[in-house]
């Protein structure tokens, strides 16, 4: 990865070449997102921008050939968070603009893909019934709740947002790798949200939540920079009780497997707004703690 961070940066042509080339496919456009944001963070909106103008083309394409807003709206939501991460070098705004960036993608697929919605309902109504045969035993049927073009939407934002900070985060990450070596893991690892923002977005979650099943997805959104503040935390607390890379990879396996894992985090980030765990955590704090003890 550091090898397609360096040919990036060696020119105007080759970030074009790029971003174009992972902008136009299904499977790249996280590619082409991250290197934009690189280039963004690096040498300006400006740069950035332009490459935002080619990358469009062949996502645009995509969209109106295959129905596949993703690499469109992805491209979109990242560039606007390197644009946020850029003019305040706060990573904990950026992060929290992802709320902005999946709603608003959810609200665009309502709005203009209506017809890919429904097809989407359409065949998760009949992978749905597949299973439900498979399933079924005798007398004993099993019914399976199927979502709504609502629901879809969401889905899409949720995506649309986590993956829109992955990116900034992969671009973030090249940019200390080859700039200011280190200097990306303590920036993620002090990432937290302080009480108030902790609060609204609980709030904004339980709200949309208790409007019913078709808005629950639409609650996630707002869970996102939480979580990413509670995988900041995991790998912080990981540094502390010198725990590697092995242990982390298995934590994350866990964490995609489990859902009682992402709540696990996710409460371990709205505790750690009023505990500030990290604070407790520091050599200095535990010695003048124990310093205290011992007057």
């Amino acid at each position: 990865m550091k090898g397609l961070a360096e040919f990036v940066m060696r020119g105007r042509f080759q970030a074009l070449l790029v971003t174009v080339a992972g902008s136009g496919s299904l499977m790249f456009c996280w590619i082409s997102a991250a290197v934009v944001a690189l280039v963004t963070l690096r040498k300006g909106v400006a740069a950035g921008l332009w490459l935002v103008f080619w990358g469009l083309l062949p996502a645009g394409v995509l969209a109106y050939a295959v129905g596949d807003s993703g690499p469109l709206s992805l491209l979109l939501g990242t560039t606007a968070l390197a644009i946020i991460l850029r003019n305040t070098v706060n990573l904990r705004l950026a992060v929290l603009a992802s709320v902005a960036v999946g709603g608003l993608t959810g609200l665009a697929m309502v709005a203009f893909a209506g017809a890919s919605l429904e097809q989407i309902v359409t065949y998760f109504g009949e992978f749905l019934a597949s299973l439900e045969q498979q399933l079924s035993q005798g007398d004993q049927q099993i019914v399976l709740a199927r979502p709504d073009a609502t629901q879809i939407a969401g889905m899409m934002g949720v995506g649309a947002g986590m993956t829109a900070v992955l990116c900034l985060l992969l671009a973030r990450y090249w940019q200390a790798l080859l700039y200011n070596p280190g200097g990306f893991g303590g920036e993620f690892k002090s990432l937290y949200y302080p009480p108030a923002v902790t609060a609204l977005l609980a709030l904004l979650t339980v709200g949309l939540a208790s409007m019913g099943a078709s808005y629950r997805t639409w609650a996630m959104i707002c869970v996102i920079p939480l979580m990413f503040s509670g995988l900041a935390l995991v790998h912080a607390r990981a540094e502390v009780r010198g725990q590697g890379k092995g242990w982390l990879a298995v934590f994350y396996v866990a964490w995609l497997i489990f859902d009682p894992v992402k709540l696990l985090v996710l409460f371990a980030a709205i505790a750690d707004s009023w505990m500030n765990f990290r604070q407790r955590w520091t050599p200095a704090n535990n010695d003048v703690a124990k310093r205290d003890d011992e007057d």
